[in-house]
């Protein structure tokens, strides 16, 4: 796709408008990568300047945080903050809210500050600007739910955002019962992601499903790759995934900019 890494804008003497955060999912999941393709692809028709790290990207460290081990967090953050710092990053964007809720919240105390935003604002603010506008009839009038990923939900407060977005697709829009401050977590935060369950009745990404699927939607919306494959688990197991799309809302919004 022709994006430039930091390293190449170093070389230009060049420095781009913002760093597209990848993370660990969007380089090396093959459903994530299809988001990171589209959102990258929004970037370019709005003829935004971005750049990536490259193979200089590391994993932020969430997972390692989250399941007890700090020691390879802090060796792992401060490398990533001494690579931002030495190519002086100021604006950074990703498409996973456990990367923003990291950058964001957990690396200033190591010497890492920075304006960081989620691809949703991100795009949002593409909009404002009048940088992209939206074409329609993609998804008009289809039932949409929206699935709101605890880091950038309940962790972060972002619930307008995203909303606004999928209004401007000209869809229906229907609430989960548990939605916005009071939704239910797709079953893989806190690095549940690289573990078995504990015991229990149910998966929790198939209690999600079923919320989802009992609004009658025929397209789930989320924002995160990790929420992404559980719901896409969750659909698969109910043998609905002729029905019903999982889509990052990038994936959408791709698909009805003009």
């Amino acid at each position: 796709m022709n994006v430039k890494t930091m390293a190449q804008h170093a070389a230009d003497g060049t420095k781009p408008e913002v760093l597209f955060w990848v993370g660990c999912a969007g380089s090396f999941d093959a459903r994530a990568q299809k988001v990171t393709k589209a959102f990258a692809e929004i970037l370019n028709k709005a003829n935004v300047d971005f750049a990536i790290l490259g193979n200089e990207e590391s994993c932020t460290g969430d997972p390692a945080r989250r399941a007890g081990n700090e020691f390879v967090f802090q060796m792992t953050a401060i490398q990533n903050v001494e690579t931002l710092n030495g190519y002086d990053i100021k604006h950074i964007v990703t498409a996973c809210p456990h990367c923003f809720n990291t950058l964001k919240n957990e690396y200033p105390a190591l010497g890492g500050n920075y304006e960081v935003v989620h691809h949703t604002q991100y795009i949002n603010t593409l909009f404002d600007e009048g940088r992209l506008t939206v074409e329609g009839g993609a998804f008009k009038g289809k039932k949409v739910t929206y699935h709101d990923s605890c880091y950038l939900g309940r962790v972060n407060n972002v619930y307008a955002v995203p909303r606004d977005l999928l209004e401007k697709l000209d869809i229906e829009l229907v609430e989960m019962k548990r939605c916005k401050t009071n939704g239910l977590c797709c079953g893989a935060g806190g690095a549940q992601m690289f573990k078995e369950d504990e015991p229990g009745d149910k998966r929790i990404n198939t209690e999600r499903v079923e919320e989802a699927l009992n609004t009658g939607s025929e397209i789930i919306a989320a924002n995160c790759p990790f929420c992404i494959t559980m719901l896409s688990d969750g659909i698969n197991e109910k043998e609905k995934s002729e029905s019903v799309a999982v889509y990052d809302l990038s994936e959408l919004i791709l698909q009805s900019i003009d």
